[in-house]
Parts: structure tokens; sequence; C-alpha cells
């Protein structure tokens, strides 16, 4: 199978390495203080080079605190000085794209260069939480290719058009494809655009969707070649059993998620035994297959590993750690590990 350029072919370049944020609220905590957290890792990923620093779409997540995604963007890049700053993603489904196309327009007039947005198709989050949201999220989803293509033309902007996006036509925002399907890899190559997969969470279908969305796509102006960036989860430490009790905090997580028991982010444990059924234990162990969890030595080897296996262009980065301090630790290890990897 012919394989397009890669964007990332450029010899004694490092791998760029982004964040991916959910705002956790921890258990004894609130919003306010995962905002607070939110902007100092933010400004933490800035000093160490992540090239950008993405937000999440949910809803009636008690754990979650980025809800109002555009505004905590906002808050994230007036706190910050070069990073670029975006949404990963925000939920198309629930929106108007003309209210996106306006948002990230005027983030983009303000914090001018710095500005991502990627879109996503699910609602992120229930059906009665779609319906509060005044989304028809099974219609809006069948019409995902449309609204995209909508809102891209609000960005385009031309003294013809009977809507204009104000501000938002003429501006360059970048424009992602998200997905943990094949549905947005094949759209985002239909239309020549980067994507990110969601192997964070749900990697059955990783290697299928890089193979089709490369395959399949179409150079566009901004765009003249595929550029890949999978997500996943790394939990660094000193030690390999350090950074698996940190991971214990996101293995609770999915386990009260799936059984409908969401909360917020629980501290670590030293076993987690007890607190799952086998059958859990192994369905945990299938959607997070692709996290890589220890020492910076660890890290290092499943990083190298992993790049090698999707050729990735760029990855990104999910770390729900409890301890804001940790977490800090964490993304730091995660530095030293993306530097120490052989140029590309």
């Amino acid at each position: 199978m012919h394989r397009a350029p890669a964007a990332h072919n450029t010899e004694g370049v490092k791998i760029p390495v982004s964040v991916l944020d959910l705002c956790p609220i921890i258990q004894g905590g609130d919003a306010a203080g995962a905002f607070r957290c939110t902007l100092d890792l933010a400004r933490h990923a800035e000093r160490l080079g992540f090239k950008r620093y993405w937000i999440a779409e949910h809803h009636n997540m008690p754990g979650i605190a980025s809800a109002a995604t555009s505004v905590v963007i906002g808050h994230v890049a007036g706190g910050t000085s070069t990073i670029r700053v975006g949404s990963g993603g925000i939920m198309l489904p629930n929106h108007s794209p003309l209210v996106i196309a306006e948002q990230f327009g005027t983030l983009e007039a303000l914090y001018p260069g710095r500005i991502d947005l990627g879109l996503g198709r699910a609602p992120g989050t229930d059906p009665l939480t779609a319906r509060a949201l005044r989304s028809d999220s099974v219609r809006r989803a069948d019409t995902f290719p449309d609204d995209v293509v909508e809102l891209l033309s609000y960005f385009r902007g031309g003294s013809g058009a009977p809507v204009t996006a104000v501000p938002g036509a003429g501006l360059n925002v970048p424009v992602w494809l998200l997905g943990s399907s094949l549905f947005s890899a094949e759209l985002a190559a239909e239309l020549g655009l980067p994507f990110s997969f969601a192997s964070h969470f749900a990697p059955d279908d990783l290697m299928e969707a890089l193979a089709r969305y490369r395959a399949h796509f179409r150079p566009s102006a901004l765009h003249p070649a595929p550029h890949a960036m999978p997500a996943i989860s790394v939990f660094a430490a000193d030690t390999d059993r350090e950074a698996a009790r940190l991971f214990t905090s996101l293995q609770q997580a999915f386990v009260n998620l799936r059984r409908g028991t969401r909360g917020h982010l629980r501290p670590p444990v030293d076993s987690m035994d007890g607190l799952w059924t086998p059958a859990e234990a192994a369905g945990l162990e299938r959607a997070l297959k692709y996290a890589i969890v220890g020492s910076k030595e660890t890290v290092l080897r499943r990083l190298a590993a992993f790049i090698e296996q999707t050729r990735a262009d760029e990855l990104i980065v999910s770390a729900q750690i409890f301890d804001h301090g940790a977490r800090l630790r964490s993304f730091e290890i995660l530095a030293e590990a993306r530097d120490a990897l052989p140029d590309i």
C-alpha cells in the first residue's frame, strides 16, 4: 500500500508531544482548584517544550471541570505565552457551527497563532444530558460531515457569503478531526485535515484508522500531507512501582464510569485487589492497552515502540493523576524521555 509522505520526515527533529487535559476534579476538591491546577500544568508544559495544550469537552461528569471548553481555553491561553492551546475536542453535535467559528475566531483574535480547534462527533455525555444541551445528538452525528464543512466555510469567509463569522472569517484556526473509530479517519482524509485518534481509551481501531487515513488522504491547501496524532496515557514516576500506584486513580475512574457511579478523581491505592472484578480488570486492560506506566527508562522504551508501531507524526498525552505535584513530575519525566528519543 502506498504511504503518503509523513509530516515529520525531517532529519534532526524530535517528535512533537502535546498535552490533553480533562481538568480533573479530585476527591475533596472543586472546579476552582481544578482550573488552578490546569493553568499551572499548562505553564509547566510550556516551559518543558510541549507543543499543544488541549482541553476536552465533557458534560455531567462530576470529576471533569472542562464543560465550558472555550472558556477554559481562554483561561489557559491568557495565562501562557507560546504554547498552542485548543480543544481535544469540541463535540460539534452539541453546537452550532457558526457559534464555534465565532468562539474560536474570538480566541484566535485574542491569542493569534496559538489556537487549535479539534472536533469530535460524539456528544461527550449521556443521552439525557445531550437533550438538556438542546442537542439531538443522533441526528447531529449523522450530519457531522456537513457541519464540519460548514464550519470550515466560516473560517474561509468571502465577500459573497450570506452569513459571516465575526470574528472568524479569514482567520487561520487549524481544524483537526478527532475520533475513536474509522469514520473520522476517513472524513479527515477526505477533507485533508490533521487527525487525532483516541487510543487512550478506545485502542481497538487505532492501526486500521491510521492506515485508512494515510491511504485515502487528499492533500489540501493547508495540509499537503497527512498528520496523525494518537492519544495515549502516560503515568511516569521515579520508579515503576510508584507509577503503577499513580495509575490506579485512572483505573478506579474507569471502573466507576462503567458501573455508572461517576465521581471525583480518587486518590491512588497500593492495589486494585477487591476494587474490581476479574471481568472489569480484563476490560480495563484492553481499553488502556496503550497506557505507558513506569520510570523514565520504561517510558522511553515504550514511547519508542509506540512511535515505531504507529509511525505517529505527533503524540498527545493524558495523565489523570490525583496529586498535582506528582502530575507535574510525570510530565517532567515524559519530557526527559521525549528528549532522549532518537531524531526522526
